[in-house]
């Protein structure tokens, strides 16, 4: 992996995490660390035809999560590069075949491209969580998920990176914020059954009864290791419908 870090950061977390990355994988294509000074810039990956960027705040690149940022956005990269339906398929599409005719707020079909960033993270995942230890994860998701639910963003902590798990969000998304992190972490057998982030996770359930997080969770936590366009689209699209019947429709742009 050609790894090249612009910008006035240590470069030994993007370089440590290629090292740990190329024991068992690869990415081709040249990897651009690209490091934002707004600190509340979310780690993401751009693809282009000749090079992959991974945008990331200087808060973030200098934190002691930068490393593992780094590996997760290289498994989105690697899984990128090999055309995983999670990482290729459209959600106009699934949009259109889960709610045909209903109408919904601008906001909730907005947070429901959430839904499709965390399948995408679950498949990245399995990538990450195949070369790296789980306990920073843990820790990580404890705390923004424990900021979520108390409503307050963390001021002086790294942003969430590729985990959506902040406390912007409405209860509904929050709860399904939470069903994620718990799938991950299930899916992985990362967290013990008796782990503080159930209470949570519990305390986020309660905020949007309307939300079924066991399902959800369920949902996540089971994605098909290799699916083909079918059948993510199948599971898509339930994540989706499910998602916006926790919400009450109300006036606003058609779904479609």
């Amino acid at each position: 992996m050609d790894v090249r870090v612009h910008g006035s950061v240590p470069a030994g977390p993007f370089l440590g995490a290629r090292d740990l990355f190329e024991h068992q994988y690869d990415v081709e294509k040249p990897v651009h660390v690209r490091v934002r000074e707004d600190p509340d810039e979310r780690t993401w990956a751009g693809h282009y035809d000749d090079r992959h960027v991974l945008n990331i705040s200087r808060r973030a690149a200098t934190s002691v999560m930068a490393r593992e940022l780094a590996l997760h956005e290289y498994a989105h990269m690697a899984r990128y590069e090999g055309d995983h339906v999670s990482h290729t398929m459209g959600l106009s599409e699934v949009l259109f075949l889960a709610l045909p005719g209903r109408r919904v707020e601008r906001r909730v079909l907005q947070q429901c491209e959430q839904l499709a960033n965390h399948a995408k993270d679950i498949y990245a995942d399995d990538i990450t969580l195949d070369v790296a230890p789980t306990d920073k994860l843990l820790t990580f998701l404890e705390s923004q998920l424990a900021a979520a639910v108390a409503e307050r963003p963390p001021a002086d902590t790294e942003p969430a990176g590729g985990y959506r798990l902040t406390a912007a969000a409405d209860p509904e998304l929050t709860a399904v914020n939470a069903a994620f992190a718990l799938a991950l972490l299930e899916r992985h057998d990362a967290v013990p059954a008796d782990h503080r982030i159930y209470e949570f996770a519990d305390l986020a359930d309660a905020d949007a009864p309307g939300v079924d997080v066991a399902w959800f969770k369920e949902r996540f936590r089971t994605l098909a290791d290799d699916p083909d366009e079918s059948a993510h689209r199948h599971a898509l699209v339930d994540l989706v419908r499910a998602y916006v019947d926790a919400h009450e429709t109300t006036t606003g742009p058609a779904a479609d």
